[in-house]
């Protein structure tokens, strides 16, 4: 007994210590609760004694009239403080600008940073551009290696709209999740005649969504001092989950604990549902009297309204019946004296009956509406005309396959999150069992309905396709929303993961390095010139190169290919392709070629060489790009301190030579200058054959490299010229 009692009275002292614990920190009686006209809760505080910790201390700037508060660095003003949403901070000072006219400059960068606070720029905002000639990147690369940008074009012809973003003066991108600071750069994208005007200005900022309309007259302001540009900041406390806090959350009576969602470390408090107040305070959420004046409730009118802990009850008058509610019975008069248990009978038995009927109702009209809806999705995707082409090729072997959704469920046991190879900014590929075979399926994000007859006829033909490295498309499901397209799975991951990740399975030989690249471009090859109409693939890169278990090189990723028309060009609206491997030609005059094909090839055979990715930030600024890195090596006769040590020690040193002359050639500037996917092809080919390759030949190359051009790009018949390097050294996701 004396054991017992001695265990309760440990009980009750550890609760008394972990509530003291966890309300220690609690604001003094005399705190000041605004700062000019923000109201500064708790744990925010303006002086010592008012705040949880420094780092939730506000700065109360009393030089203004009204006093404005800024967060502990001094720097960021704050607009306000909700304790169940973002704050939210001025950011027009923190924009980058320039004006051709007065500062005589196309560039601007600026530096933004929440770092050693507990801060994070909430993903709810967007990173803005806007201007008649703009091109705006924003970047974090050392801890979660992003990069984006825009694009915002306009001439004196261009139709600006009023609270639109499209690109047409004003372009927005959305921000990754955990960003605490970040670089922006700002510049000039292209340089020509007939912008909206001449001394336009240019700014790049970031805005909380929905914060910030766009304006016409706003291409003609030279500042964004006058504007409010407001800012959404993610906080949290604690440094920790609420299941690991030590003492548990620190979360006053009535309140609930919720983990934090944007990669901040810590937790926030909520009240519970019917009270309120500050969650954060030892007391707590007080309980909310929906019954007074000027609070909503739903009694009807003739009912009366009871307060109680947490809610409310709605009573009717004597003489009625009713749960007294407008959204509900209400309350409705008593008409004859029946006795209670045959109402409670039939009610009971009514409701049974009610219930029934309307379950096998709800379901017949579920049922009726899921058919309905497949089928509309199904001709919305062009599953007729998919038929009309397989009902005339009935002779032909290698055919698209329509897919049901119910095929594709039991494949990937209903889009298992277990069953997902990859992710990307085009969709999630799944891993498949279909009629005992494994494929792998991608779902996309989003689809052009204007172009379904084009994505059609592109499955038709890609079907068609069988060559021994080209991933072979075996069919379709197009009863959902966004098309499935269904291909080969192919088990060895990809040619960017043996090149440039450490934990990968085994090291990738030289032998093996030019037999993929000799194999990836005869598949390139054979989609330009051999196929029956040619496809150009348009994002050609080591990560679309997939490798079997034998290691023989497979195509893949045709997501942004295209079938070329005769005279082998397609004009494009949006830049295609992955920064570090687009073709610099394609991105500024917006002509797609088989040659664009050849560029991006000629950057993986550099991959393959050197070991080195096609976008790094560990290499001088001026060789972030990999093309312009390996241009410069060979241009200053430093190709052997450039490849990968293991290359050398394999590779014969003519051999090495003949496949770097092959990569200037594929990486020159004007694509007529290039070589066509089928000379790339026969050149690897005669190199894997010979290894004896003709010093005579390498020298004559070699000498023609080094006389090369300068890598200079012209736009249009402008005297204007743009450095690759300047444009195409940030990987970016271009936005319209």
């Amino acid at each position: 007994m004396a054991q017992q009692l001695l265990l309760f009275q440990l009980m009750i002292f550890s609760s008394w210590a972990a509530a003291t614990i966890a309300f220690s920190s609690q604001p003094l009686q005399t705190c000041p609760q605004n700062c000019g006209n923000v109201t500064i809760p708790f744990p925010f505080g303006t002086s010592e004694g008012c705040y949880m910790d420094t780092e939730y201390s506000i700065t109360c700037n009393t030089s203004y009239n009204p006093p404005k508060p800024f967060l502990v660095d001094g720097q960021h003003e704050v607009l306000s403080i909700p304790l169940d949403g973002e704050i939210l901070i001025e950011g027009r000072r923190s924009y980058a600008s320039y004006c051709p006219n007065s500062t005589g400059s196309d560039l601007s960068k600026i530096h933004v940073s929440l770092n050693g606070s507990p801060f994070r720029f909430s993903n709810r905002n967007r990173f803005t551009a806007m201007g008649c000639n703009t091109m705006a990147t924003i970047s974090e690369l050392e801890v979660l290696g992003f990069a984006s940008g825009c694009l915002s074009f306009c001439t004196y012809q261009t139709v600006v709209d009023n609270g639109s973003c499209d690109g047409k003066g004003c372009c927005q991108n959305k921000i990754p999740k955990g960003l605490q600071g970040f670089n922006v750069s700002l510049s000039s994208a292209l340089t020509f005649n007939g912008t909206w005007e001449t001394s336009t200005c240019s700014f790049a900022f970031l805005v909380a969504e929905d914060s910030f309309s766009f304006q016409a007259l706003d291409l003609s302001e030279t500042s964004l001092n006058m504007k409010n540009i407001p800012v959404a900041v993610d906080w949290a406390i604690g440094n920790s989950t609420c299941e690991a806090a030590v003492g548990g959350p620190i979360c006053g009576p009535n309140s609930n604990c919720s983990n934090s969602s944007n990669n901040v470390t810590g937790y926030r408090c909520y009240c519970n549902k019917g009270f309120e107040g500050n969650p954060y305070l030892s007391i707590g959420c007080q309980d909310i009297n929906e019954c007074k004046e000027g609070y909503n409730n739903s009694c009807a009118a003739e009912a009366r309204c009871f307060n109680t802990y947490g809610s409310y009850e709605c009573k009717c008058p004597d003489h009625h019946h009713g749960d007294g509610r407008e959204d509900g019975q209400g309350c409705m008069h008593n008409t004859g004296a029946i006795p209670l248990v045959a109402i409670v009978a039939g009610t009971g038995l009514g409701i049974i009956f009610l219930f029934v009927c309307m379950f096998l109702l709800y379901w017949a009209i579920k049922r009726r509406k899921l058919i309905k809806l497949r089928e509309k999705f199904f001709e919305n995707n062009g599953g007729l005309l998919l038929r009309q082409h397989i009902a005339t090729r009935k002779d032909v072997e290698d055919i698209a396959k329509i897919f049901t959704l119910d095929d594709i469920k039991k494949a990937t046991n209903n889009f298992d999150e277990r069953r997902i190879l990859g992710q990307g900014g085009n969709g999630t590929v799944y891993k498949g069992i279909l009629s005992n075979k494994a494929v792998a399926i991608k779902k996309s994000k989003i689809v052009d309905q204007s172009q379904i007859i084009q994505f059609i006829n592109e499955v038709d033909i890609l079907s068609q396709i069988n060559h021994r490295n080209v991933v072979k498309l075996l069919g379709c499901c197009l009863e959902t929303e966004v098309p499935l397209l269904v291909y080969e799975f192919i088990s060895s991951g990809t040619l960017y993961e043996h090149i440039h990740e450490e934990n990968h399975a085994s090291y990738i030989s030289w032998e093996d390095r030019l037999r993929v690249a000799a194999e990836t471009a005869g598949a390139l090859a054979y989609l330009h010139s051999s196929h029956s109409i040619p496809v150009l693939h348009r994002d050609v890169k080591s990560t679309n190169i997939l490798l079997d278990d034998k290691y023989i090189a497979k195509v893949s990723d045709f997501g942004a290919s295209r079938l070329a028309p005769m005279d082998r060009i397609q004009m494009t609206t949006l830049v295609q392709g992955t920064f570090g491997y687009l073709d610099p030609e394609s991105f500024l005059t917006g002509q797609l070629t088989d040659k664009s094909d050849v560029y991006s090839f000629g950057v993986v055979l550099a991959e393959l060489l050197t070991g080195e990715k096609p976008l790094s930030s560990a290499r001088a600024e001026e060789h972030t790009s990999l093309a312009m890195y390996f241009i410069s090596s060979m241009e200053n006769n430093n190709l052997f301190q450039i490849i990968d040590d293991q290359v050398i020690e394999e590779g014969i040193k003519e051999q090495l030579l003949g496949v770097a002359n092959l990569v200037m050639k594929c990486l020159k500037v004007k694509g007529e200058k290039r070589p066509t996917m089928k000379e790339v092809a026969a050149e690897l080919d005669a190199l894997r054959m010979s290894n004896d390759y003709s010093w005579k030949q390498q020298n004559h190359m070699e000498s023609d490299y080094q006389l090369a051009e300068p890598l200079i790009i012209y736009v249009g018949e402008s005297s204007g010229q743009e450095s690759v390097e300047s444009n195409l050294l940030v990987p970016l996701h271009i936005a319209r």
